[in-house]
């Protein structure tokens, strides 16, 4: 489904009084977000929602409020693996401000939520204005970058366990509570691995206590020990994220 899909229902339209909760949008100044606000929309995204294919232009760019979209590279038999996690923090679709105006990723939402929508033109003309967006937005795109590389080297040196534990704690982080809305299926393609290994890496850390697994969710009940059975590239994310990014 493409951006014609998206629903509506469930997110109104935005106003400059409102609260931003996106951490970019909400670091701005008032003047930046007035002018921003009469071109953007606050839409729902719906999970599975593809919002750009690999290779497309990018008509939009969106704001993540409580939403969460997964970056994914796929190769030509189809295999997928995610690059990047994106969600209140940052922004989709920064080829658009780069010059590249298409990505070989895909966008796909994991979450369902809403999210700020904005032209890629209006976007663009703001990036041209070489003001505090500009800024913000290179060193999202820096972080970006940070997050993608960090995720190469996890899913190449790290075992599935620390990649599961890894891509929770992420989620955690865009999120308002311990529940990951999602299934084990969903979390096997995204980490471009067989479902069946992400399932035997769930159980083993239910048995200590960290995760409890239901159908469709899994309710993270110790996020420390999540933290302890982690490798180090969600830190070095989260850091790096930190270092660069405005922050709760």
């Amino acid at each position: 489904m493409m951006d014609d899909g998206i629903l509506r229902g469930a997110c109104i339209q935005m106003n400059a009084s409102q609260v931003i909760e996106n951490r970019l949008l909400a670091s701005v100044t008032d003047e930046v977000r007035v002018r921003l606000s009469s071109h953007m929309e606050l839409v729902t995204l719906t999970r599975d929602q593809v919002l750009y294919e690999s290779g497309r232009a990018l008509s939009f760019v969106y704001f993540p409020v409580d939403a969460i979209v997964s970056l994914l590279y796929e190769l030509a038999d189809g295999a997928s693996t995610e690059i990047a996690m994106i969600g209140k923090e940052g922004l989709v679709g920064v080829a658009v401000f780069m010059g590249g105006e298409s990505t070989p990723s895909r966008a796909v939402v994991i979450r369902t939520g809403c999210a700020y929508r904005i032209s890629a033109k209006q976007i663009k003309d703001e990036f041209n204005r070489h003001g505090e967006l500009l800024i913000l937005m290179l060193r999202y795109t820096q972080s970006l970058i940070s997050q993608m590389a960090q995720t190469a080297i996890c899913n190449r040196r790290h075992s599935l366990s620390q990649q599961l534990c890894r891509f929770m704690l992420l989620f955690l982080d865009r999120v308002n509570d311990n529940q990951i809305t999602i299934t084990h299926d969903i979390v096997s393609q995204i980490l471009g691995v067989r479902r069946e290994g992400v399932t035997s890496a769930a159980s083993r850390l239910q048995k200590l206590g960290t995760i409890e697994c239901h159908r469709g969710y899994i309710l993270v009940r110790d996020r420390s020990g999540l933290e302890q059975h982690c490798c180090e590239c969600y830190q070095s994310v989260k850091s790096e994220s930190e270092r660069l990014l405005p922050v709760d």
